[in-house]
């Protein structure tokens, strides 16, 4: 009867050590998929002191220049991001300049085929009117700008537009704003209004 039970202790020892290292083990490959998933998102490459030309056709239509970024290629969704600003120039076939953009993060999405400009963004156009917003969107396919968050519009004549969103082409002429407001400077003389 002593060895019966001896064999039933040793029996029930060895399926207590089964059962913790098969839960160790479960633990282990949870511990390992956690890992890899965050090694996933952690950054490929870091450039600093960045200096891009796009052309096409063998012509330049962009110049991007930004202190640093960080390329996230082994993220299900390739990414770049520009945590220290970035300034992009845009340039007509001429090489004469068509629009300018700079904020203080900007974001490119690889697969999209989008520039996310955030914090601070101020464009300007070839005919001297400067967009600022907390956001604009640059969809390079279409070659099309536009941001769905507040924007302020500075004319050259220093009338100033508000709106809710905006949208143009890369060049930022012409444009259309949402849900318009704004300050107008009106010269009394050219109005005909008389004191």
């Amino acid at each position: 009867m002593y060895s019966q039970a001896k064999k039933l202790l040793h029996l029930y020892l060895s399926a207590v050590f089964i059962c913790l290292l098969l839960a160790s083990c479960e633990n282990s490959l949870n511990d390992i998929k956690k890992i890899a998933s965050a090694e996933a998102d952690k950054p490929i490459s870091r450039s600093t002191f960045v200096d891009i030309i796009y052309s096409d056709s063998a012509k330049v239509k962009a110049h991007l220049t930004a202190p640093l970024e960080i390329d996230y290629d082994d993220a299900a969704k390739p990414y770049k991001e520009m945590s220290k600003g970035v300034k992009i120039i845009f340039y007509e076939d001429d090489l004469s300049i068509k629009g300018t953009i700079t904020s203080e993060y900007a974001i490119e999405k690889d697969k999209e085929n989008l520039i996310e400009f955030h914090k601070n963004v101020v464009a300007k156009n070839a005919q001297g009117e400067t967009f600022k917003s907390d956001e604009l969107i640059y969809d390079e396919a279409n070659k099309k700008l536009f941001s769905k968050k507040p924007v302020q519009i500075i004319m050259t004549n220093g009338n100033i537009m508000n709106g809710t969103g905006f949208n143009s082409n890369e060049s930022l002429y012409p444009w259309h704003i949402d849900q318009s407001t704004g300050i107008f400077n009106v010269n009394d003389k050219e109005s005909g209004i008389n004191p």
